[in-house]
């Protein structure tokens, strides 16, 4: 098996982050996307959605999408589980994790890509076109992600963690959600007790890459 990556992106972090979690050991190429790698054979044709990270099988096989890719590691490495032990769990882990890709990774994801320079020209992941940056795109998904910090502001004062009282992978995606907000300078600290809370001990889990970035 081999994993190609790009190690600032965020679900390249957040495929690093399980892996250490799961104490896999997988050997990493590193694609260049800021110098447009990811267009060039051989990495074009393995995944011409020409986006990091994707995992390549003995047989050739190419898997992309980050919860695809870990979900596959998750099979082969049954412990520890990161995406629940029982229909229940699963279910629940399940849940979590879509809200948070849906109502707040994304929106934020899309708000960095149309306010950050770095992305000019860039702002659909994978491609180089024309599509002109959003202002209102920015607002928007600023907003998105406000009215899920308000829901799940209460939910962390009844739980350890997203999912409940274990970690999971919805607890991974939330945290490389919160880490795009950084950029955009969104301020958790006065209003989000119980979010704040559970993001600095994410932050403070040895399993976070981003430590290695700073």
């Amino acid at each position: 098996m081999k994993l190609y990556s790009f190690t600032p992106a965020a679900n390249a972090l957040r495929v690093e982050m399980f892996l250490r979690e799961k104490n896999i050991d997988i050997e990493t190429i590193q694609v260049n996307v800021r110098e447009d790698e990811i267009f060039k054979e051989p990495y074009n044709s393995m995944n011409p959605f020409n986006c990091v990270p994707f995992l390549e099988l003995e047989d050739g096989t190419i898997i992309s999408e980050t919860i695809s890719i870990c979900r596959y590691l998750e099979d082969k490495y049954k412990n520890p589980n990161l995406f629940g032990n029982d229909s229940r769990e699963i279910a629940i882990i399940d849940m979590w994790n879509r809200r948070i890709e849906l109502d707040g990774f994304l929106p934020l994801l899309h708000s960095v890509r149309n306010k950050t320079s770095f992305f000019k020209g860039k702002v659909v992941p994978g491609t180089r076109n024309e599509i002109n940056q959003s202002p209102e795109i920015v607002v928007r998904g600023i907003e998105m992600f406000k009215i899920f910090l308000n829901r799940i502001e209460p939910h962390l004062s009844k739980n350890k963690f997203i999912a409940g009282e274990n970690f999971s992978i919805a607890d991974i995606t939330a945290h490389f959600m919160f880490n795009l907000s950084k950029i955009l300078k969104i301020d958790l600290e006065e209003e989000y007790d119980n979010v704040s809370k559970w993001k600095s001990e994410l932050e403070n889990r040895p399993s976070n890459p981003i430590n290695d970035l700073i």
